[in-house]
């Protein structure tokens, strides 16, 4: 995750004794101290103690997905809607000469967000914090998804598809 010990120790207000402690094992830490532990983690106390989850398994039919977009881009996603998750797969389709970032897309993710996009069908063009890449069918791609970013069908013709899984991150300081 890229946060050390002493880093975690300072955003959250917990000695680094203490956390490297908690880490091994040798103590449990009061409700308090995890509750700042979670903070410094930008994470709820039940996302850090998994309170949240319920089943071990969630079947998101096709029928049941969660669609969005308008017609020029729509998407899907493939992910249950359970709290604390921290990551989402969707697939997305691009109409011919179409891009994403419109009116009825979702919003930029949170800080210190990664994607991996993977080219389905057709060419995409990914443009993310001005810089452009092309990606042909099959091609795949991960950026931090917290910069501006979108991407476009150069096609003229022909529909484009896409799956994005987006992980979110640690917010970066």
């Amino acid at each position: 995750m890229g946060l050390s010990l002493r880093g975690l120790a300072e955003r959250s207000g917990v000695s680094a004794q203490m956390l490297s402690q908690v880490e091994r094992g040798d103590t449990s830490p009061t409700l308090a101290v995890a509750t700042r532990i979670a903070s410094g983690l930008e994470l709820s106390l039940s996302q850090l103690l998994r309170l949240d989850e319920g089943d071990t398994l969630a079947i998101v039919r096709a029928g049941e997905r969660r669609r969005g977009g308008a017609e020029a881009h729509a998407y899907e996603v493939l992910t249950p809607p359970l709290p604390g998750q921290r990551a989402e797969v969707s697939i997305h389709t691009l109409a011919p000469s179409a891009g994403t970032a419109g009116p009825g897309d979702p919003p930029r993710h949170e800080p210190g967000s990664r994607e991996t996009a993977v080219a389905l069908r057709g060419a995409l063009r990914l443009v993310c914090d001005g810089t452009a890449c092309e990606l042909a069918e099959g091609d795949s791609v991960t950026f931090d998804a917290d910069l501006p970013h979108h991407f476009e069908n150069p096609s003229a013709d022909d529909e484009a598809q896409f799956l994005a899984v987006v992980a979110a991150g640690l917010r970066r300081s």
